[in-house]
Parts: C-alpha cells; sequence; structure tokens
C-alpha cells in the first residue's frame, strides 16, 4: 500500500508489536501505539481505513466504527477482514471477546452509520480426498476441544497435517501467494461457504437539521 498511496499510516495496540513496525518500516510509513476505540487523527483525515484481522479483539466495535466514521472523508471506504465466525472449521482465538456473524456485522455497521456491502474469499469447500480428510479431523478436533490454545501447539499441528511450514517475510509484496478474488455475498444471512468475510462499507453523511 505504501507504494501505493500518498501516505499510509498503522498502528496497534500491543506496543511490542508496534516497536518491530517502527523499526523496519523506518520512514516509509507512520506507525502509531494507538487503542482503535480512540483514534488519534483530526476528523477527515484519511480515504481509506482498514481493520484487518482485529475486530474480535475489540471491546466495544461500535466505538470504533465511531471514530472511523469520523476519520473519513467524504466518499471515504471502511474495510475490515475478519474470519467467517460460521465457518464450519471455525476455531475462535482464546483473546478473542465477539466474531460476528454476517449480518450482525451488517448491522452494528448501519446502527453506525455505514453503508456495507459483504464479500466472501477463499472457499470453505475441501478440495481432493486429503483435503477432505483433513477437514473432517478438524472439524472432530474443534468439536472435542482437542486444538492447542497456544501459537506453539498449533505449529506442531499444522506441522502434522500439512509438512513443512514456509515463514512469512516481514513484508507483504504482490505475487507473494494466490490471489483469490473476493466473491459478493449476501448480507442478510449468515454465509457458510467462504473462510475469510471482507466488509466494504461507505459511510453515510450526517445531516444537521435547522431547528
Amino acid at each position: 500500500m505504501a507504494n501505493k498511496a500518498r501516505r499510509v499510516v498503522g498502528g496497534d495496540y500491543t506496543e511490542k508489536l508496534v516497536c518491530l513496525a517502527k523499526d523496519y518500516y523506518k520512514d516509509r510509513v507512520e506507525i502509531y501505539h494507538l487503542d482503535a476505540h480512540q483514534l488519534p487523527f483530526e476528523d477527515r483525515s484519511f480515504d481509506v481505513a482498514i481493520l484487518y484481522e482485529a475486530i474480535y479483539y475489540l471491546g466495544k466495535p461500535e466505538k470504533f466504527f465511531q471514530e472511523a466514521h469520523r476519520v473519513l472523508r467524504e466518499g471515504g471506504i471502511l474495510v475490515i477482514a475478519t474470519v467467517n465466525k460460521d465457518w464450519s472449521e471455525f476455531n475462535p482465538s482464546p483473546f478473542s471477546t465477539r466474531y460476528f456473524s454476517v449480518p450482525e456485522l451488517g448491522k452494528l455497521l448501519q446502527d453506525n452509520g455505514f453503508k456495507v456491502e459483504f464479500y466472501g474469499a477463499f472457499s470453505a469447500l475441501p478440495k481432493g480426498m486429503k483435503e477432505k480428510a483433513i477437514t473432517n479431523i478438524r472439524k472432530i478436533a474443534i468439536a472435542l476441544h482437542f486444538i492447542p490454545k497456544t501459537m506453539k501447539g498449533k505449529e506442531f499441528l499444522k506441522r502434522v497435517f500439512f509438512g513443512k511450514l514456509i515463514p512469512l517475510p516481514n513484508e507483504i509484496k504482490d505475487g507473494l501467494a494466490e490471489y483469490s478474488p473476493p466473491v459478493p455475498i449476501s448480507c442478510d444471512s449468515p454465509n457458510f461457504h467462504y473462510k475469510v468475510i471482507y466488509a466494504v462499507a461507505h459511510p453515510i453523511p450526517i445531516k444537521f437539521s435547522l431547528s
């Protein structure tokens, strides 16, 4: 994004992660230690706001939506990426507060001044016999609460099923993985076909009435 946009600002609540990002990006990207419930930016500061795999950690997501509405310019866009809680293999993080279905997230956004459309990505339908077998084993493990709570435990389990793991680089670049184009989905019902849900929300201008 920093290669395409005039200005990119990033932020996180965990100070250690903020320090890592600052050390890597230097002056290329502005990095802030911040709380998403109270953004340290002026009104109408941005054209796009992105909340990536983090909404389920927020204690009061409606506060973030109000803040996003405040800092976005007219015609701006809020993009939210989140795991799909209705995916049959969904396993919640022990550090999460709440996950939302498509209709629940849509209502929350609408109640806080946004018009929203939804997209799904990464099909949840298994391909081939091996993937179907892994899917069934994973469902059983989730149902019986056998999924490890720690990242090291999950890493070991992934190695058992998928073999050698490839570490992610410090920076995501074009062509790193096969592109999976998002598919428009209904806003009115839970979705069971995709692993990831994207909400693309447009702030509705606030109209003031003269008394």
